[in-house]
């Protein structure tokens, strides 16, 4: 794995310390949901993980950078759960994947957790919109690579700017169940899929 150090260069890490920094990340993901992100110091993590604090700075050269680690293993766990719906989904049975995936959706970004929510208060607002924005990019990109080429196996693909349009309808419906929880998962499928121009049957 290679870490992108201050002015650009690039440092290739050993296999040894790339575990180390996935197990400060793991550490840090720990303490978050247990402590919360604002009241969690590097001396905390440093103190569970068994380093000294000087030592945390050769895998993070801050807080920050740290946490957009936490915040990129939310994102590869969300995107593997999508992986498994789309291995999961049956050819040209559209209105079951729609209705799976809005659940997947629920259940992947609005996860009853401490760090969800810690995410989504109004004093993280700047880091659960990062968040949401890298995991909007994944998801628009797997659809894009996965999902759209499967269904023009059978259908024609009606829209264009493919990956623009999955970026927007995303973020919408991620805004939309953020203020509407109670939203019904038939409108949301409704939504998407007259977004797409999906043929349904």
């Amino acid at each position: 794995m290679a870490r992108v150090q201050e002015g650009g260069s690039i440092e290739q890490m050993s296999p040894k310390a790339e575990a180390r920094r996935a197990e400060i990340i793991s550490v840090a993901r720990d303490l978050y949901e247990e402590k919360g992100l604002t009241k969690t110091s590097i001396q905390d993590i440093a103190a569970r993980v068994g380093m000294t604090r000087s030592l945390f700075y050769h895998y993070f050269k801050d807080k920050d950078e740290l946490t957009l680690a936490v915040l990129d293993s939310l994102v590869e766990e969300y995107i593997e759960a999508l992986t498994y719906w789309d291995g999961e989904r049956q050819q040209g049975k559209i209105d079951d994947a729609l209705t799976s995936v809005v659940r997947l959706l629920r259940v992947g970004l609005f996860e009853n957790s401490p760090l969800h929510a810690a995410l989504a208060s109004e004093e993280n607002s700047a880091l659960y919109l990062e968040f949401v924005n890298r995991v909007t990019h994944h998801i628009a990109t797997h659809m894009i690579e996965n999902t759209v080429k499967d269904y023009g196996k059978l259908h024609e693909i009606r829209i264009e700017h493919l990956y623009e349009t999955f970026y927007v309808l995303t973020l919408g419906v991620i805004g939309y169940l953020r203020t509407h929880p109670d939203a019904d998962d038939q409108v949301i499928a409704d939504v998407i899929a007259q977004t797409l121009y999906l043929d349904r049957p």
